[in-house]
């Protein structure tokens, strides 16, 4: 019995532009596969402002880390607790402006 492995790779990319009135608009994205998961890897400018870019890193099987941009502190959070913690304090303060609780 033989050990072989299977490996692939994959590579995308699209881009475009616009302008409208002399003022343009630029957008470009790859995208590279293999087997450890897929990489994004995005920028756009628009008019006038610096290129805002940003990676996306997708390991095979998990979740999405996202890095890099003009505004690289951003991040996307789960609210649901907190939506939930609120959704109970303004039902408690309800119910006490009504002579409840």
């Amino acid at each position: 019995m033989s050990n072989s492995t299977t490996s692939y790779s994959s590579f995308t990319s699209q881009s475009y532009s616009s302008s409208s009135n002399g003022v343009g608009n630029s957008y470009s994205e790859a995208t590279v596969s293999d087997p450890s998961g897929t990489t994004i890897h995005r920028t756009s400018q628009e008019a006038g402002q610096p290129a805002v870019s940003e990676t996306t890193r997708l390991p095979a099987g998990g979740t999405a880390a996202v890095g890099g941009g003009a505004d690289s502190g951003r991040r996307i959070e789960d609210v649901t607790d907190a939506d939930r913690e609120y959704e109970e304090r303004m039902e408690d303060e309800y119910a006490k402006r009504e002579g409840g609780a």
